[in-house]
């Protein structure tokens, strides 16, 4: 069931939720960690659709979609990363919704 799907079915039992995409930017010592894994494997925990990758510039970017508490689960999560990475810095912001399929990695 997608993330879109899903909404529709809490809304049509009476839950309330709300359901949203964001883009991230991370900063620090984050690439050769695992770290697009681990995003991955926590997306996929938390029903979060969407993508991961490196960047050119040596940080990471994600665009997570999927309902609100999970992607501040999500969020929360990509301040710490991986056992080996260093996060120094993220930064988010809304994007229009777009409904994946799944959550997969970039190259």
């Amino acid at each position: 069931m997608t993330i879109h799907r899903l909404a529709r079915h809490l809304e049509l039992i009476g839950e309330p939720t709300l359901v949203r995409c964001v883009r991230c930017i991370v900063r620090g010592r984050v690439q050769g960690v695992a770290f697009r894994a681990a995003a991955l494997a926590m997306a996929q925990g938390l029903h979060v659709t969407g993508w991961v990758r490196n960047r050119r510039d040596g940080a990471v970017e994600a665009l997570a979609c999927g309902e609100e508490s999970a992607l501040r689960t999500f969020r929360a999560w990509l301040h710490k990363g991986p056992a080996y990475a260093i996060v120094s810095d993220v930064s988010c912001a809304p994007q229009p919704w777009e409904d994946f399929s799944e959550f997969r990695i970039r190259r």
